[in-house]
């Protein structure tokens, strides 16, 4: 991961977490970002100096506070990104949709946004887990999609993501209809692939459907990124695709008598 962090991008992510870290404690800020960041200082005593380690130093002004800056600049970009998720900040360079997506969903699917920033947030600690919530993430979005009753959809509780990929394609006319073109079904059997791997990568692979100790479980971040890059992009085309083919009714503000006069 350090070489495929430009020092362009690492810049602006440090400062960004520099930013987020001051106006994150209201009182002893100092002491609260020391605290903070020697949660993520790795330490090991060798038998003399030169054998000692540590994944990085943490650096002192001429107060004997922490030298923030420093110390990020110090920091290995892997770390760098992993703190800049826990602190909720965005990784465009990761995951490309992802400000989109947040600010898409917070108001039209607060239940799909509470769960999708938990699975960001958990993406390098448990990217297995957070692989089942951004599943959780995407079918909670097109259950409230095929709640509208334009679409007079019913909707079971246990409708897994593959089967909820279904019917609101065939809702969309995207799959598995005929007369459209062929690519565009293509691109919709596609689809249907991804959120049947997405399903099935949350019930094999992850801590969801519970696991034993010869089980494989997903434990790399790197897939998690996959996954919820395809969830976020999946989600954001779903979304833009449902308010142009039923766009919200405009409601006329009545006007009344008061409103008519000049002063």
């Amino acid at each position: 991961m350090e070489n495929i962090i430009s020092p362009k991008y690492l810049m602006e992510l440090i400062s960004n977490i520099e930013n987020t870290l001051w106006s994150l404690f209201t009182e002893k800020k100092y002491r609260n970002v020391r605290f903070y960041i020697e949660k993520w200082h790795r330490h090991e005593e060798g038998y003399n100096f030169n054998d000692s380690w540590e994944n990085f130093t943490i650096y002192k002004n001429m107060n004997q506070n922490i030298d923030l800056t420093k110390t990020l600049h110090n920091i290995d970009a892997e770390t760098l990104l992993k703190i800049a998720i826990d602190l909720g900040i965005d990784t465009p360079d990761f995951i490309p949709s992802i400000p989109t997506f947040r600010n898409e969903i917070k108001a039209e699917y607060p239940t799909a946004s509470s769960t999708f920033e938990s699975a960001f947030k958990k993406i390098e600690s448990e990217p297995n887990i957070a692989i089942g919530l951004a599943n959780s993430a995407l079918e909670s979005i097109i259950k409230e999609i095929l709640k509208d009753d334009r679409i007079n959809n019913q909707i079971k509780g246990n409708g897994t993501l593959y089967k909820l990929t279904s019917e609101i394609l065939n809702v969309f006319q995207l799959f598995p209809t005929s007369d459209i073109p062929e690519e565009i079904r293509t691109i919709g059997s596609s689809l249907m692939s991804i959120s049947q791997g997405i399903e099935k990568m949350r019930s094999e692979k992850t801590d969801f459907h519970g696991k034993t100790r010869d089980d494989y479980k997903i434990d790399s971040p790197i897939y998690t990124y996959f996954v919820v890059n395809c969830v976020t992009t999946i989600g954001l085309f779903l979304n833009s695709y449902y308010k142009t083919k039923f766009p919200k009714p405009k409601v006329e503000r009545e006007i009344n008598e008061i409103d008519e006069l000049p002063f």
